[in-house]
């Protein structure tokens, strides 16, 4: 399965210009893909189709995918195209002095193969109300942007021209709209990687509250935001000041995210911020993470919330096989009063990474 852009691209220049190795294809034809860049989101028509049972994507799951996914990492293709701009145009070997099209490197533009044709359809995932997938030249996976013209980490962004609108009660016309989707990256979200990976249940829906454990710079956490929607809240919990200060940023843009940094294993410190809790999510990659997530889970989540736990191998025991490592884990998060519903892999996005989803028991 390609998760990357193809290597190489069109040849031709803007009006047979020898200009870069990056850009469009000019006189010899026209571009055949729309890239689709982190600074600008590229204007696309929507095929609706109104299905009463959305299918489940099964060409985005890795074992399945014959045609690959469009998230590509962050380097973008080793193509692009040698176009340039006019007759002799531009002297350097890129777009317009780089060996690159927008950022230099060997690539057309853009921070990860996203590129689409001109139809792309957007469907909503079947096992996860708030995510959807952009069909196209290739598959993404996508959430609605809460902060519409705005990116967080460079990520693509599709716009959405709803060309026929559906009538309004009263039968007048409702008048066109435009829904932006951000492409959430696998290969950048543990989260994401569990969700190709096929889990039934990440315990995380439109409106619901989540408890963020391992927020980092806030990268998946505005994801979350995206996915639970205004009237959802992410308590987004970090340790580090240096990651704690990108959060906060993120968080300015974001209304439904409340930044906390402080340490996990002392939920007591922060119990005046969070509320009871739908669900929680750990990353926090230490030996006791089995420990703090039972500390919160004991302090904020409901009786019959959704635990999600994204388990490192390395970090938890580096002596020990990774799925004798994993066996412990579940053990220590039932001990916790945390009932194991599922487990996967998260590779091949992360190695030696395991996904465990159980629930909140009540006292016995």
């Amino acid at each position: 399965m390609a998760f990357g852009p193809p290597r190489g691209g069109s040849r031709g220049g803007g009006d047979r210009g020898r200009g870069g190795r990056g850009g469009g294809r000019g006189a010899r034809g026209g571009s055949r893909g729309i890239s689709l860049h982190s600074s600008n989101a590229t204007e696309l028509s929507l095929l609706h189709e109104q299905q009463s049972v959305p299918r489940v994507p099964s060409t985005l799951h890795p074992e399945h995918s014959s045609g690959g996914c469009g998230f590509g990492g962050d380097r973008g293709g080793r193509g692009g195209g040698r176009g340039g701009f006019d007759r002799g145009g531009g002297r350097g070997r890129g777009a317009p002095r780089g060996r690159g099209g927008d950022r230099g490197g060997r690539g057309g533009g853009g921070r990860g193969g996203a590129a689409g044709g001109a139809k792309v359809i957007i469907e909503p995932w079947g096992r996860h109300k708030g995510v959807f997938v952009a069909r196209g030249k290739e598959d993404m996976l996508v959430t609605v942007n809460l902060t519409p013209g705005e990116s967080v980490y460079g990520e693509k962004r599709i716009v959405v021209q709803n060309a026929i609108a559906p009538p309004a009660a009263n039968g007048d016309v409702a008048p066109p709209t435009s829904v932006e989707y951000r492409v959430w990256n696998p290969f950048r979200s543990k989260i994401a990687a569990g969700i190709i990976g096929g889990m039934e249940n990440i315990y995380m829906f439109p409106g619901a509250k989540v408890l963020y454990l391992g927020a980092a710079s806030g990268t998946s956490v505005s994801h979350v935001a995206d996915l639970v929607g205004k009237e959802g809240t992410v308590y987004a919990v970090e340790f580090s000041h240096r990651s704690g200060r990108d959060l906060v940023n993120m968080a300015t843009h974001r209304t439904n995210v409340i930044p906390i940094v402080e340490d996990a294993r002392h939920p007591m410190k922060y119990r005046m911020l969070v509320s009871m809790v739908d669900c929680i999510f750990a990353d926090v990659a230490q030996p006791d993470q089995a420990r703090i997530v039972g500390l919160n889970a004991h302090q904020f989540l409901k009786v019959g919330g959704g635990v999600v736990v994204s388990i490192k191998a390395n970090c938890i025991d580096s002596t020990a096989a990774p799925e004798v490592v994993f066996a412990r884990e579940v053990e220590k998060l039932r001990s916790e009063r945390i009932k194991p519903k599922e487990q996967l892999t998260l590779e091949p996005f992360e190695r030696d990474h395991a996904m465990v989803a159980g629930i909140y028991e009540r006292a016995q």
